[in-house]
């Protein structure tokens, strides 16, 4: 098949198209790369700064077109797949769906479903939007509903995921904000993971536990990481001599990875009910996620057996209290290592993954 892959995020494209090329197909993504994490692509979209970057870009999309015809599948990896306004993004929507066979969204990142579902309807315990029945006040959290609720944004969303031929995401959280709307064509395939060539020991620092922590420009408040950092640095002061911290913020991809590697575990996204693209990365090189592990994660992948990820509650106390367990019991951390990386080798190899996708799009 030829395949389409347009927009970026967390890497999801840039792996998928990576296994399914695998697996024999013709695939290309364009997209930004995802901002400063500048993942790979085959068709640069980024954006520069201000009005005329967005004509630039705007003249380069309408530039290529025609080449993005004929396609047997294109799939945006959001509603926003362009750095342009809505009302720019839907004629290119509509040329793209009246000259290619199908059309598949993504349920991931930002959009419409999810900053109304998590604010009104609620399924979720706690998400970016609400904890229990309280809607979450952050700035962070009122800009993007600001953003998506009775917006341009929020129409071109609910157009395209009614147009498209099937919606597919990556983790529970996104697939029950979409499931009540679209039954029959919102589909969970798991995220995907490129498992690391040469296996990571299962070994951590004798002397002291390495902890790893991402930090999002502009997003440490909504993801939790403001919490989880306290938290994290908490602890270090209360146990100096068996825990190190190491802090990555605002690095393009290649540098967060190698920062990341030899941590013993990663401390990611408080309001999370599952890992993702970074913690299931670093989860393949055997280092242990702190952060989303909750009971439906674990169902919706049908995994009866392992356990591997350190479940936190939305609280300072919960990270608190999780992270200073592993750091006095280190005993633990071998076995959680070894499920780490056999969780994703099980549920996000992106081969395995690459086949749910081709089966999707036959």
């Amino acid at each position: 098949m030829r395949i389409l892959l347009l927009g970026e995020y967390s890497n999801v494209h840039a792996t998928l198209a990576e296994g399914l090329r695998t697996l024999g197909h013709q695939v290309t993504v364009a997209s930004n790369g995802d901002f400063w994490k500048n993942y790979p692509r085959d068709i640069d979209l980024s954006r520069k700064e201000g009005k005329l970057g967005g004509l630039k870009l705007l003249a380069k999309v309408c530039a290529q077109l025609p080449q993005w015809r004929g396609y047997d599948v294109v799939q945006l990896i959001n509603p926003i797949f362009l750095e342009l306004k809505a009302n720019h993004i839907l004629p290119i929507y509509k040329y793209l769906r009246k000259h290619n066979k199908k059309m598949v969204l993504c349920a991931m990142g930002m959009d419409w479903y999810w900053v109304h579902d998590c604010t009104y309807r609620k399924p979720l315990r706690y998400s970016d939007f609400n904890i229990g029945d309280k809607v979450r006040t952050d700035e962070s959290a009122v800009r993007e509903q600001r953003d998506w609720l009775g917006t341009a944004k929020g129409e071109l969303n609910k157009y395209i995921a009614s147009d498209s031929d099937q919606i597919v995401a990556g983790l529970y959280e996104d697939y029950v904000c979409y499931e009540p709307y679209f039954k029959e064509k919102t589909h969970f395939i798991p995220l995907p993971i490129k498992m690391p060539e040469a296996a990571s020991p299962i070994t951590h620092h004798p002397s002291s536990v390495k902890i790893f922590i991402g930090i999002s420009k502009g997003r440490s408040a909504y993801k939790g990481t403001d919490i989880m950092l306290r938290a994290a640095e908490d602890v270090l002061r209360a146990y100096p001599d068996k825990m190190e911290l190491i802090k990555a913020e605002g690095i393009p991809f290649n540098e967060y990875q190698k920062l990341m590697d030899g941590s013993d575990a990663i401390l990611d996204q408080l309001y999370s009910y599952t890992p993702s693209m970074n913690p299931l990365l670093a989860m393949s090189k055997g280092i242990i996620c702190i952060g989303g592990g909750e009971p439906e994660n674990y169902e919706i992948l049908n995994e009866h057996e392992l356990r591997p990820i350190i479940n936190v509650q939305p609280t300072y106390e919960s990270v608190r209290d999780e992270l200073e367990q592993l750091i006095i019991n280190p005993s633990r951390i071998n076995e959680l290592k070894r499920q780490s990386i056999e969780y994703v080798r099980r549920h996000h190899d992106y081969i395995k993954v690459a086949k749910q996708y081709e089966a999707l799009y036959l």
